[in-house]
């Protein structure tokens, strides 16, 4: 959804932009093109094995220090990141909270519902518990919880009761559990049954509602006047936090104008890029100073 994104956030040469998920850093080379001449991109990723990657990328194009800067940083240290650079705010801020490919098609990482790999799923493997270590802790009421709260699981107390407690040291193992906890499911049903379930222990591992709620209260403070902000969501939890961050914003008066409708991939990067089937996007604009 380059397209889209750019023209929620109205990139212009010479501001100053934050894209708060690096990842492979294809949003952040369209956006870095767009501010130029003289405009400067802050690149934010907590993945410390994916982050040289994609600075390096970047570098190759021809994106000196004077234009980008990579920072280790999940965005919910959005408000530190711009405080240590000295600066008061940004014109353009961009979050895409989707998991990047190279997370997804590296089986070591732990996210692949399809390849084997360690059960680890943390965007950060230096840091906190793992899937698997959070699986086997977990009681079944906790994780029926967690289920629900986390995928909108319709089976989530029936899964819980035969995943709860028990190790699962691969991914496929997690995977192969699932249906045979679930013997009535359709292959399809299934499938999506499992997907729900690793992206519930994914959002689970890494904090990731607690981030992006901290993120959306961040937001007005590190815009500056007039500044744009658009997020880029892959489940409903993720969008009802967004929806309704940018809501009470606008009815408050921090925004001046928010995406009245939430902005969907069309059917060509539909059907070429299936994985942004889900995705939905919203933008907000930060009221002008007095």
């Amino acid at each position: 959804m380059v397209a889209e994104i750019l023209e929620s956030l109205a990139p212009k040469p010479g501001q100053l932009a934050v894209d708060c998920t690096l990842g492979y850093g294809g949003h952040t080379r369209e956006i870095l093109t767009k501010l130029q001449p003289g405009g400067r991109m802050i690149g934010l990723d907590a993945d410390p094995v994916e982050l040289p990657k994609t600075e390096a990328r970047l570098r190759e194009l021809g994106f000196g220090a004077e234009s980008f800067k990579a920072v280790r940083s999940n965005f919910a240290g959005l408000p530190q990141v711009l405080a240590g650079e000295g600066l008061s705010g940004a014109d353009c801020i961009l979050a895409d909270l989707g998991v990047s490919s190279m997370q997804l098609d590296n089986p070591a990482r732990g996210f692949s519902v399809k390849l084997d790999g360690p059960l680890d799923m943390r965007m950060n493997p230096q840091r906190g518990v793992s899937a698997e270590a959070l699986l086997k802790k977990l009681a079944p009421r906790a994780l029926a919880e967690l289920l629900g709260d986390n995928a909108d699981e319709p089976r989530a107390t029936e899964l819980s009761a035969a995943l709860a407690g028990r190790s699962f040291g691969t991914t496929l193992a997690l995977a192969r559990a699932i249906p045979d906890a679930l013997p009535r499911l359709s292959p399809d049903e299934a499938d999506q049954t499992v997907r729900r379930v690793f992206q519930a222990l994914r959002i689970a591992v890494n904090e990731e509602f607690s981030a992006l709620e901290t993120l959306l209260r961040n937001l007005p403070s590190c815009l500056k006047p007039g500044g744009r902000v658009a997020i880029l969501t892959f489940h409903s939890g993720e969008d009802r936090r967004v929806k309704k961050a940018f809501q009470a914003g606008h009815r408050s008066g921090v925004y001046s104008d928010i995406a009245q409708k939430v902005i969907r991939p069309g059917a060509e990067e539909r059907h070429g890029n299936p994985r942004s089937i889900p995705a939905k996007l919203r933008w907000a604009r930060k009221a002008d100073a007095p």
